[in-house]
């Protein structure tokens, strides 16, 4: 049987007015790897790490200049 082939893309998401909203990786359809989404005026307002479209590890919330305020652990899926 031949292994399944995997694709990872990068995705660029946009707000309506054409500003950055969010990128990323998507593997096989789920997001994937580093992801960081932006404010309307280009700060950083979350970032953090997906595994499987699952959210993994510590994830940073910004404040409205862009400076890191909130880290979240991220508890592993129940199995």
């Amino acid at each position: 049987m031949a292994a399944k082939k995997t694709t990872e893309q990068p995705q660029v998401e946009y707000h309506k007015d054409g500003s950055l909203r969010a990128r990323g990786m998507k593997l096989d359809g789920e997001l994937s790897g580093y992801w960081e989404w932006f404010r309307l005026d280009g700060t950083k307002l979350r970032s953090g790490h997906f595994d499987k479209g699952q959210q993994v590890g510590e994830w940073i919330t910004y404040d409205k200049q862009g400076q890191p305020y909130k880290v979240t652990r991220m508890k592993p899926p129940a199995r």
